[in-house]
């Protein structure tokens, strides 16, 4: 298995490597030990949140890796109850301190917040602030919509670097990706193998024949195929575990290629039906809750 990965290059020329660690859903006590795993297993972009409540294993693990700061790209989320443009800042001070980094490679907006989104505005305001003062390296959006795109690029000066959205073969959110794309926002696909739902018949994309009988042509496993998939249609991906055999499974993912007839039959797949939440219903009455000090 390859230790090394391809990157992106951002909008702003910052790169970021391809694959990403995610913390969502681990808990604090077992973050620091999963982030050290997928360290020594070759990855070197890890995303975390405010919300996720476990910055401070992803700062532990950095701080007992002996990596150079330069060697890894670390990427979180402000969350809404942080947003107002004063209150942005207070949320880079918070999140900086949590994660031991003067410097946070990519900082984004976690949720548009509609119902109150002159305060997503100033937020993002704020995150161009930090980015122009050297706090931060790029900024971007997360679960952001064409329409709450179109504002924000009207509102503001600096062009998301990334929009981090549900995609798997069975959301693919096409017309968000191309909007993305022509905007040159990097789509990075949370829930990249579609792990937050069972669909209709216990169905999931890691148990879907299509996926399974590529996987088997390649010796790969599902996971692995979506991965690819993700991949080499130009998304970066954040799959997430704690199991260490899951971990590196997940990253064993470039000694292989789909051709174009498995692209399209993956494509094929789309089912429209979210495994998340609806980003119209993540706002402040709805998730509000505080995140706490350093």
């Amino acid at each position: 298995m390859t230790t090394t990965q391809p990157h992106f290059t951002l909008n702003n020329g910052v790169t970021l490597p391809q694959i990403g660690f995610g913390v969502y859903q681990t808990p604090p006590e077992e973050t620091m030990v999963a982030v050290q795993a997928a360290l020594e297993v070759g990855y070197r972009h890890i995303d975390t949140a405010a919300a996720y409540g476990n910055e401070k294993g992803v700062g532990e693990a950095l701080r007992r890796s002996g990596f150079d700061r330069s060697d890894v790209f670390v990427e979180t989320k402000v969350w809404v109850t942080d947003y107002g443009y004063d209150q942005t800042l207070h949320a880079f001070e918070k999140a900086s301190a949590k994660l031991g980094l003067e410097q946070i490679d990519l900082l984004i907006l976690h949720q548009a917040n509609p119902t109150e989104f002159d305060k997503t505005i100033a937020s993002y305001k704020a995150l161009e602030t930090l980015l122009a003062d050297g706090k931060l390296r790029a900024i971007g959006v997360s679960n952001f919509l064409p329409v709450r795109l179109e504002r924000l690029l009207n509102e503001t000066e600096v062009v998301p670097t990334v929009n981090q959205i549900e995609v798997h073969p069975y959301t693919q959110q096409r017309e968000l990706q191309d909007f993305n794309r022509a905007h040159g926002i990097l789509t990075q696909a949370w829930s990249p193998i579609g792990g937050l739902r069972t669909y209709s018949n216990g169905d999931t994309p890691l148990t879907n024949p299509t996926i399974v009988a590529i996987g088997e042509a390649h010796a790969k496993s599902p996971a692995q195929v979506m991965l690819r998939w993700h991949l080499q249609q130009g998304r970066s991906v954040i799959p997430k575990s704690v199991k260490p055999a899951r971990i590196a499974e997940n990253f064993d993912v470039f000694d292989f290629q789909l051709d174009a007839a498995q692209l399209a039959a993956i494509d094929a797949l789309e089912t429209g039906i979210r495994s998340g939440p609806e980003p119209a219903s993540i706002t402040l009455d709805t998730y509000g809750h505080a995140i706490p000090e350093a």
